[in-house]
């Protein structure tokens, strides 16, 4: 199993960035997907979730702003980010559920949001 979290940068307050996530070794359409961040100091937390059925759920910090997709022909989730704070500044990444819990994170992305 791998997932590759692609598509971070710098940018400034209000800004948008486009995250992706490659997925292989697995039947990428029978799992829900997790956009996940961590920043320094701080506990890794769920920005947002997407089901096999498409049905999406989102942290509260990130609600309006973020939104998560997925393509399962092109085994990808996509986190497109609008209206980036500097407190959305972390290390993103993606994860698979398996039953109530997420595996597999993979190499992240680093976002950071200048003010």
């Amino acid at each position: 199993v791998q997932l590759q979290a692609s598509g971070g940068g710098l940018v400034q307050t209000g800004g948008s960035l486009r995250l992706s996530c490659a997925a292989s070794g697995f039947i990428f359409g029978n799992y829900a997907m997790g956009w996940f961040r961590q920043a320094p100091g701080k506990q890794r937390e769920l920005v947002a979730a997407i089901s096999t059925g498409g049905s999406t759920n989102y942290a509260d910090s990130v609600k309006g702003r973020f939104t998560i997709s997925r393509d399962n022909a092109k085994k990808m989730v996509a986190l497109q980010m609008n209206s980036l704070k500097p407190e959305d500044t972390a290390v993103y990444y993606c994860a698979r559920k398996l039953g109530s819990a997420y595996y597999d994170w993979g190499q992240g992305t680093q976002v950071t949001v200048s003010s």
